[in-house]
């Protein structure tokens, strides 16, 4: 970018935000939080150019508490991981703290106009056609496919293993193989229509989700961040092109806009002239709602595709990443993976015991450890590490503890003017040691073992974390994600040992998404090569 440009770009931001930051200084000018290192970028290039996703977060929450102040660009940006502030903010008060504009504008390039990026009734009437895809009845259904989609990525390794020089080990990059496994599940669940991805080296889905978010997010340059703080002020009509600028930030996710948007005309042509009918997958819910005679059930064609690039997205990804990082912390601890195989041959024993031939979903929830791992899994390493929130209207934020000001006043509760932006740190809350004890940055699986359950009050809608969100905009497929984890850990475990390579050095990539990479082979993408080895009789 030029000298000439960047300075046009500079003063735009500078006359743009400084209305806004006037009136927001007023409400909240003295809550405590680090100096600003530039006058025009603030903290944005030091939050964003982590060297591991939440370091910087952890130091300010560790120095400040659970709440503190954040300049972005001229702005007061409210930080805040207080669980009574979380829960006003997502339950009590739902649509007045929607998501920032800059926000949803950044979502809208890589989902278009779905579930995760619309408000108020259009968000109500979205959720209602969609929920019934996630119903429990609906659920169990998927189980079959969980089941034989994990065996089929079982048999994949072991193949790799029979191929290797030992026939017997092999190191495995355990994210590639998982991320084409996630993908087949919810093409074949939410769409019914097998992908493929697991078979076909070269899936054009498999390829374009491939470092999808490093290519376009990791370590943003200066022009971006100033360019997104000016998108408060431009009409969504002129935002909508943003899409088109030819720059990686913004062209990667275009073509994965577009793959999604053909792939979803395609699944929803061929549901709708298939003789089959009332389905309630999501492909057959799009394809019904697109027909409806009822204006609450239909959606338009941009809304329906837009639903198909959404889950695609969040249906496969997140799942993938989590069950890496699980794979990650079991691969350090070998008595763990014991723990959990000890308790699936207790399992089949029970099966066989009662005559069924295979696990049906109630199996997987009397695995104490198993499930155990899996909530520390999502609590130490969130897909998703932060939400972005403005207050719709002045409003009063509550807060569980009390914070002392740069005045030296203690506060209860803080006063927002409307437009203030509020960023949620779901890594760092998920840390929090007043709501996970002193050992909150440790590995334990054991904490959520005890009894004492009823300590905090529930924030999120799953295990009291924030992984999946919480309120009205909390993620609707949680269950979905949370049996496919289940079906696939138990498949793997009791299949696979897995063991760390020494020497690797596995950090937290910080590029929108918690992904793990090799330090100092960043450029090398979403990496965590483990090695694999079949349990004795698998």
């Amino acid at each position: 970018m030029s000298v000439i440009s960047w300075s046009i770009l500079s003063l735009i931001v500078l006359l743009a935000v400084t209305a806004r930051y006037r009136v927001q200084r007023r409400s909240i000018k003295d809550i405590r939080g680090p100096a600003s290192p530039s006058r025009l970028l603030g903290h944005e290039m030091q939050f964003r150019h982590e060297e591991e996703m939440g370091d910087v977060q952890f130091q300010w929450l560790r120095r400040y508490g659970a709440t503190w102040l954040f300049d972005k660009n001229q702005e007061d940006v409210l930080w805040t991981v207080d669980p009574k502030a979380l829960q006003y903010i997502f339950h009590t008060s739902g649509y007045r703290f929607p998501k920032t504009k800059a926000i949803d504008q950044s979502a809208k390039i890589f989902t278009g106009r779905g579930i995760l990026t619309v408000k108020g009734d259009v968000h109500q009437r979205q959720r209602k056609i969609l929920s019934p895809a996630f119903s429990a009845g609906q659920l169990h259904t998927f189980l079959p496919i969980f089941r034989q989609l994990a065996s089929h990525l079982s048999q994949k390794w072991k193949d790799e293993l029979e191929a290797s020089v030992s026939h017997e080990s092999a190191v495995i990059n355990v994210p590639q193989m998982l991320a084409r496994m996630t993908l087949d599940v919810i093409g074949e669940a939410a769409f019914d229509y097998q992908f493929g991805a697991l078979d076909d080296q070269r899936n054009e889905l498999a390829r374009l989700f491939q470092n999808l978010f490093v290519d376009s997010v990791l370590h943003p340059p200066a022009w971006d961040i100033l360019f997104r703080a000016t998108w408060h002020y431009i009409p969504d009509s002129i935002l909508h092109y943003v899409r088109y600028l030819p720059t990686r930030e913004y062209s990667r996710f275009k073509q994965f806009l577009d793959a999604a948007f053909r792939v979803g005309q395609d699944l929803v042509d061929q549901k709708a002239s298939s003789s089959e009918k009332g389905g309630k997958n999501i492909v057959s819910i799009l394809a019904q709602s697109s027909v409806s005679d009822d204006v609450k059930k239909r959606l338009t064609s941009d809304e329906m595709l837009s639903q198909v690039a959404t889950f695609l997205l969040a249906g496969h990804d997140t799942t993938a990443n989590t069950l890496t990082w699980t794979l990650y912390e079991l691969s350090k601890r070998p008595e763990d993976q014991r723990k959990i195989r000890d308790e699936i041959a207790a399992v089949r024993k029970e099966i066989k015991a009662r005559g069924d031939e295979d696990f049906v979903p109630s199996d997987f929830d009397s695995m104490p450890f198993m499930n155990a791992v899996i909530k520390e899994s999502l609590r130490l390493h969130p897909i998703a590490p932060m939400l972005f929130r403005e207050a719709a209207d002045e409003d009063v934020i509550p807060l569980s503890e009390p914070i002392e000001t740069v005045s030296g006043k203690f506060i209860n509760q803080i006063p927002v003017s409307k437009g203030q932006a509020i960023n949620i740190s779901i890594c760092s809350y998920n840390r929090l040691q007043s709501v996970w004890g002193e050992d909150a940055d440790s590995w334990n699986p054991d904490r959520f073992l005890g009894s004492d359950k009823e300590r905090q009050a529930s924030v999120g809608v799953f295990a009291n974390l924030m992984t999946f969100s919480a309120g009205i905009r909390a993620c609707l497929g949680w269950r979905f994600a949370l049996l496919e984890m289940k079906t696939v850990l138990t498949e793997l475990i009791e299949t696979f040992e897995f063991k760390y390579p020494e020497g690797l050095d596995v950090m937290r990539l910080s590029s929108g998404i918690m992904s793990p990479a090799i330090r100092g082979k960043v450029e090398m993408g979403i990496q965590l090569p483990l090695h694999v080895s079949l349990v004795n009789g698998a």
